[in-house]
């Protein structure tokens, strides 16, 4: 059998039931924390020209209209998912499974919730069911990586992942599926040279693989002979899209390990491979009680991985998007007020003449480590002024599942994202969301979730 073959074995073949009751527990989880971030990502600068170029695509006469979040905008499926990929990516704010290095439920929410409402309606159980499985795809796909990324993994992977989903909920069979993989190679986009510059497109590239998913689904009904060695031909995603990998230990993990389970909140808005460092700064203030102006220098010793992410210099003006991306920029903001907030992002904040000054003080180097996706350990040792070297080492991040978040901390983050929308939610949005996620396996139909998540129309 190809991968694609087993990919889609078992994507249609798992039932509600195979999944162990913490993997159940934890998709609620995440899929609050996902509406919430991608509540919070509809006022992010640039969402309403992509909203006027999305509003285009499709949106005929009778056609189903799928809710964006945090708005009052319905579009086409398609373009619904687009935006909603975007606003759930676009702050750096989403879950993830840190072995693979992939956002996947950016991708496979917004689609498999599109893909509801074409379908005319799914309960939660059959969501809690598509988006497992279409995050061990995409998980998979990442932790089957032997090097280090070239193309942007939570956008390819991640579209494959959605392709499950999706396909799973539109009730494509064993075939159609696999031919759908393979008009998603045919789509699947995005490089690290977005990161690499802290480009805002880079967001964009998760949301155009969205898109493609349902594309594909759409288009693997059509009959055309598909390719099949999608993911290990010569020309195939793992070859071209990662170069080293070992798919075998992931092809037999399934319906064994359930990816979603392993998944990492982020409690910071901003890159994940930041979040050593912060935490390290936040517990050696809390610790020794010095401020920002007591600190003459911070370093931060890590994998080389982190130092490629968000090792970048700070540079005012750069904007948003590069500052969620810079060690340095979340270290400034953290030491300045013991924390890292969404606002942090925005206004004059993002112009802090004293943050850059601070930030130029942060150092970020390679501890020499060989794993190209590592992410951990991370050392931060802060020199004061009074002459102490203070050091804090992290074997392990927070809200990694080893160190899960607290429910009270989770929400916190949910409460604090709602208010972040583009436009006001109905009244008592946040309870009632948190109440239907909690009993999400009973929900008769999720199409009532996603409406939630948007704006009413006024």
């Amino acid at each position: 059998m190809t991968a694609a073959a087993r990919f889609a074995d078992h994507a249609l073949g798992t039932r509600f039931a195979d999944l162990p009751a913490a993997a159940v527990e934890r998709a609620k989880v995440f899929v609050l924390d996902s509406l919430g971030v991608g509540i919070a990502g509809s006022s992010v600068e640039g969402g309403e020209g992509l909203l006027r170029v999305a509003s285009g695509w499709g949106g005929v006469p009778g056609e189903i209209a799928v809710p964006v979040w945090g708005r009052t905008a319905r579009l086409a499926a398609p373009a619904a998912a687009f935006l909603n990929a975007w606003q759930m990516h676009n702050q750096e704010y989403d879950c993830l499974h840190e072995g693979a290095v992939v956002h996947a439920m950016a991708a496979v929410l917004p689609a498999s919730l599109a893909a509801a409402e074409l379908r005319g309606g799914a309960s939660g159980a059959e969501l809690i069911s598509a988006l497992s499985v279409g995050v061990d795809i995409a998980a998979g796909l990442g932790l089957a990586s032997r090097a280090g990324f070239r193309f942007f993994r939570p956008g390819t992977a991640g579209g494959f992942g959605a392709v499950a989903a999706a396909g799973r909920l539109l009730g494509l069979d064993g075939p159609a599926l696999e031919a759908a993989f393979a008009w998603q190679l045919a789509q699947a986009s995005g490089t690290m040279q977005a990161h690499t510059e802290g480009s805002p497109i880079l967001p964009v590239q998760i949301a155009f693989n969205t898109r493609a998913a349902l594309q594909s689904c759409e288009m693997a009904t059509l009959g055309f002979a598909a390719a099949r060695a999608v993911f290990e031909g010569p020309y195939g995603y793992l070859p071209l899209f990662e170069g080293t990998y070992e798919l075998e230990p992931v092809l037999a993990s399934l319906g064994r390990q359930w990816r979603l389970a392993e998944f990492s909140h982020k409690p910071f808005p901003a890159g994940r491979a930041t979040h050593g460092g912060i935490e390290g700064v936040r517990v050696l203030r809390a610790q020794h009680g010095f401020t920002a102006a007591d600190v003459a220098r911070v370093e931060v010793i890590a994998p080389p991985l982190i130092v490629r992410l968000v090792g970048r210099p700070p540079r005012p003006g750069s904007g948003a998007s590069y500052a969620r991306l810079c060690m340095a920029y979340a270290i400034a903001k953290t030491l300045q007020h013991g924390a890292l907030d969404l606002a942090h992002f925005r206004g004059e904040a993002l112009a802090d003449p004293e943050t850059y000054e601070l930030a130029a003080r942060v150092e970020t180097r390679d501890d020499g480590t060989t794993d190209p996706n590592a992410l951990a350990p991370q050392t931060v040792v802060v020199h004061l002024n009074d002459g102490r070297v203070l050091r804090w080492q992290g074997e392990t991040m927070l809200a990694h599942p080893a160190r899960p978040l607290t429910r009270q901390q989770h929400l916190e983050k949910f409460h604090r994202c709602l208010a972040f929308s583009a436009e006001p939610l109905a009244p008592g949005t946040a309870a009632t969301l948190v109440e239907a996620v909690d009993g999400l396996e009973q929900m008769a139909d999720v199409r009532w979730l996603a409406g939630l998540a948007a704006s009413p129309n006024r």
